[in-house]
C-alpha cells in the first residue's frame, strides 16, 4: 500500500456514501457534525466532501488551526518583542501574516525587525547558540502535537546553558474546547469528527470523559477522502442508534494511550492552564504554560514590554467561524476586502483555516 490511491477509491467513496444515506434515511431533523482538525478542514474543502452527503447531515468547521484560535492580544505581544532592540523573533511562518491590532510581524520586517521563519523549535534553538549576545524567542502556537517539541526545545537549551533562548507560550489542548462548544445551544452539536495530529499524542481514551459527560458521539479519523467518509459513517451510525462512545478510525497512527513519551516531555515543562481562544472566550484548563521550574525560557516573565491594548478588526467574523456559527462567506470581508494576498482574519492567513479553505476550494 502506498496509502494515498487506497484511501482515494471512488468505488470504496461510492460504497460509503450509500451506506451513509441508508443510515440516516429515517433520522428525524438534521445531524451535526463538527470537525475540529485543520488539515481535516482542507481534506474536506479539497474533496467537496460537504457536497457529497445527505441534506439532514450538516458537516462545520470548529477550532482546529492553532493560528486561527490564538487571540489578538498575543500577536500584539509578539509584535511588542520584535520591536524590542537585540532581539530575533523566530517563527512557523503562518504566524508571520496573522494581523495584530495595529500590525503584524511580516510589517515589522519589513520596519527592520529580525523575524526568523523556522521549521523546528530547534532550528531557534541553533539560531539562540550562533547568536548568544541577543535575545531569541520562538512563537510557541499550536496544540498537543507541536507542544512536545517546544517542550524538548527548551530542555536542550537547558542543557546547552543557553540563558538567551526564550518562548512566547499560547498552546492550547483539545478536548476543553469541544465541551464549551457542546454547551452552546446555537450550535446543537451531535458529533465530532476528532483531531487526528491530536489524538496521536493524546490517545483516544482522553475523548471519553467528553462522550460520558455530553453524550456526544466521536470519531477519531484520518485525512483521505475514505478516512472522513468512513468517519461520519460511524458517527451517524451512533446518533441513529443512540448508543455514543469513542471510536478510532485511524488506528493505523492513533492508540488509546497516545504517544506517552511526548506526554511525558510536555508534562516535565508545561502544566495546564486556563487560556483564551479567538471567538470563544477563556476555557478552564484548555492551555499550557511554561512551569515555574523552567521560567528562565519563558519571554513573557523575563522580556517585558508594553503591549497595545486589543482592538478586532472592524467587520471581521472569524470568531463565528471558528465555532461554526456561520461560513466564510457569510463574512462580508470575505473575497472582498479580506483575501489571502490582505488577509484581514487569522481564518485567511492559516494554511488550515476554514476562509483560507473556502477561498481556495470552495465554490458558489
Amino acid at each position: 500500500m502506498n496509502y494515498t490511491t487506497e484511501f482515494r477509491d471512488p468505488e470504496l467513496a461510492a460504497l460509503q456514501l450509500e451506506a451513509i444515506r441508508r443510515t440516516v434515511a429515517n433520522h428525524s431533523g438534521v445531524m451535526t457534525l463538527m470537525e475540529v482538525c485543520g488539515t481535516h478542514t482542507m481534506a474536506i474543502y479539497q474533496h467537496g466532501i460537504r457536497a457529497l452527503l445527505p441534506k439532514n447531515i450538516r458537516l462545520i468547521s470548529g477550532p482546529g488551526c492553532p493560528v486561527c484560535v490564538t487571540p489578538i492580544d498575543y500577536v500584539d505581544h509578539a509584535v511588542a518583542l520584535a520591536r524590542r532592540p537585540n532581539t530575533i523573533i523566530t517563527t512557523f511562518g503562518d504566524m508571520l501574516r496573522v494581523p495584530g491590532s495595529s500590525s503584524s510581524l511580516m510589517r515589522e520586517q519589513a520596519r527592520g525587525a529580525t523575524i526568523k521563519i523556522v521549521y523546528s523549535p530547534l532550528d531557534a534553538v541553533a539560531i539562540a547558540a550562533k547568536n548568544r549576545a541577543q535575545d531569541v524567542v520562538f512563537l510557541g502556537v499550536g496544540f498537543e502535537t507541536t507542544t512536545p517539541t517546544v517542550a524538548g526545545a527548551i530542555l536542550t537549551a537547558a542543557r546547552q546553558g543557553l540563558k538567551n533562548f526564550l518562548v512566547l507560550g499560547s498552546h492550547k489542548t483539545m478536548p476543553a474546547p469541544m465541551a464549551a462548544l457542546i454547551g452552546d445551544p446555537e450550535l446543537q452539536v451531535d458529533g465530532y469528527l476528532c483531531p487526528a495530529h491530536v489524538s496521536a499524542i493524546i490517545g483516544s481514551d482522553a475523548y471519553l470523559p467528553l462522550v460520558n459527560q455530553y453524550q456526544v458521539a466521536a470519531v477519531i479519523t484520518g485525512f483521505e477522502p475514505l478516512d472522513v467518509l468512513q468517519g461520519v459513517l460511524m458517527l451517524a451510525r451512533q446518533i441513529v442508534s443512540g448508543k455514543m462512545q469513542v471510536e478510532n478510525q485511524y488506528r493505523r497512527v492513533v492508540h488509546p494511550e497516545g504517544n506517552p513519551k511526548a506526554r511525558d516531555i510536555l508534562d516535565q515543562v508545561f502544566e495546564p492552564c486556563a487560556a483564551r481562544w479567538r471567538g470563544i472566550g477563556d476555557i478552564p484548563d484548555s492551555g499550557l504554560r511554561i512551569r515555574p521550574k523552567y521560567a528562565a525560557f519563558n519571554a513573557a516573565i523575563q522580556l517585558p514590554v508594553e503591549v497595545e491594548a486589543a482592538v478586532e478588526r472592524p467587520g471581521c467574523q472569524c470568531g463565528e467561524i471558528l465555532k461554526g456559527k456561520i461560513s466564510p462567506k457569510d463574512c462580508p470581508l470575505f473575497r472582498t476586502v479580506c483575501t489571502p494576498e490582505e488577509p484581514v482574519g487569522a481564518c485567511m492567513v492559516s494554511s488550515e483555516g476554514t476562509c483560507a479553505a473556502e477561498y481556495k476550494y470552495g465554490t458558489d
